[in-house]
């Protein structure tokens, strides 16, 4: 997802990250079919770049279990999309003295030409910084954009530094650029870059993107108070792919009254490859699938709640989309999305219309008992369900989870099953257990505000 300078920024993370201590996902007998399916696809299938061979089977593999788990109408939805491909990743910094630095290109990048290129590179502490460059400054440079996010429990602080890595090579090819470096868009204090998608404006020429780990971007931020010019040698071979294969995985679990609009919930089944896609979003796909199922022990729910494991979310959220085209005429009254990770869930946020007003305090009673409280903030709802929801002015519910450490995580080697705490796990599937069991045996109207 869908949804923060130097060491000071960062210290908080790293006291999270060595608190996260990989013995707590040693597997033990009984974790439950949440942890079995985030364990099956991170090991049996890996990594799952969406539009690649890897993603394809992921969709075999997610299907198959599907109709084990005993879903009906399990269906793969194919689509095509612009992929892209990882290629050679390697930058340094040849001036003022030489450094070599742990890169990674960005989704939709294009590469450098097979010998590379070495140019000056102008540092540009913000965003903004680079945005008041003026026209023209940056022909034949590369530019190196900073910023200084930091961790916080909500993840908000994702959406306004992530722009970095969405906007920042456009605007900077717009001024000149051949090529754009940046501080990873992560708040961990690993070398590990974390990569993402860019994208580039209508017009403006597409150029080799990457970002640099945060104690990489640290030393260029030293070396430019140096007041010396900088330059670097980059790499990167990586490319797009137009009209790749991809595809969405869709399952029903039929309620008793079939007439009812259905409930839509969502993860998605592609990953970036530089880890295995655990977090993000193979840890989702396991809570919303076995909550599913265990809401169901002891009878149906009144109403369908239908599974979509979507595809292509990392480059562009083009699973949603081709999911809201080819639904958009289904009867469905609410949407949920889980895609933050697997830590403990602490808040609800409801879009619900005021006569639906009795059904969210009935949800937060259910949840209450977790440690879990309401936010009167609405929810965002998420990249894969977004499309349905404003196609058909859906109603929403978050459930958002604990955030302080995801972003030192995603979209880096250190996505890995080893990562995820069992217990927080089971506790996002007993959260959306609660909140499934009181919603899908609603009987009334279930309609978003409008808002």
């Amino acid at each position: 997802m869908i949804k923060r300078s130097f060491v000071p920024a960062f210290a908080p993370a790293l006291a999270l990250v060595l608190s996260a201590s990989p013995a707590a996902a040693t597997p033990v007998e009984g974790q439950g079919l949440a942890w079995d399916i985030v364990e099956g696809l991170t090991t049996d299938v890996g990594p799952r770049l969406a539009g690649t061979e890897r993603e394809a089977a992921a969709r075999e593999w997610a299907a198959a279990k599907l109709k084990a788990l005993g879903l009906v109408n399990v269906r793969i939805e194919p689509f095509t999309m612009r992929a892209f491909i990882r290629g050679d990743e390697v930058a340094r910094l040849t001036a003022p003295v030489p450094q070599k630095l742990a890169i990674t290109a960005l989704g939709n990048s294009v590469p450098t030409p097979p010998g590379g290129i070495e140019a000056e590179m102008v540092y540009f502490a913000t965003f903004d910084a680079l945005k008041a460059a003026p026209a023209g400054s940056l022909t034949g440079r590369a530019a190196f954009i900073d910023h200084a996010m930091r961790a916080n429990q909500d993840g908000s602080g994702y959406g306004p530094f992530g722009n970095v890595r969405r906007q920042g090579p456009s605007v900077a090819s717009s001024k000149g650029a051949i090529a754009t470096v940046l501080r990873s868009a992560g708040t961990d204090r690993h070398r590990n870059p974390h990569t993402g998608a860019t994208n580039f404006a209508a017009g403006v020429t597409p150029i080799p993107s990457g970002a640099v780990s945060n104690l990489d971007a640290d030393l260029v931020a030293r070396t430019a108070t140096r007041g010396k010019p900088m330059r670097i040698a980059l790499t990167l071979t990586g490319h797009p792919l137009e009209n790749a294969p991809s595809g969405n995985v869709i399952a029903d679990l039929l309620g008793r009254d079939p007439s009812l609009p259905l409930i839509v919930i969502a993860c998605h089944l592609d990953s970036w490859d530089l880890g295995t896609g655990a977090i993000d979003d193979a840890a989702g796909c396991g809570i919303i699938t076995a909550a599913a199922i265990e809401a169901q022990r002891g009878g149906k729910l009144l109403r369908t709640v239908r599974l979509l494991w979507a595809g292509s979310e990392e480059l562009g959220g083009f699973g949603g989309a081709a999911y809201a085209k080819a639904h958009a005429n289904e009867p469905h009254a609410l949407a949920m999305e889980s895609d933050t990770g697997a830590d403990r869930v602490w808040r609800v946020k409801f879009d619900l219309s005021a006569v639906n007003a009795p059904l969210a305090d009935r949800v937060t009673a259910a949840l209450n008992p977790l440690g879990i409280v309401r936010s009167p903030d609405m929810p965002e709802g998420g990249t894969d369900v977004g499309p349905i929801i404003a196609a058909n002015k859906l109603a929403v519910i978050d459930l958002d989870q604990d955030a302080t450490r995801y972003f030192a995580l995603h979209h880096t080697p250190d996505d890995m099953l080893e990562m995820i705490d069992p217990l927080q796990l089971q506790q996002n599937v007993d959260a959306w257990v609660a909140v499934l069991k009181v919603v899908g045996n609603e009987a009334g109207p279930i309609t978003g505000s409008g808002k």
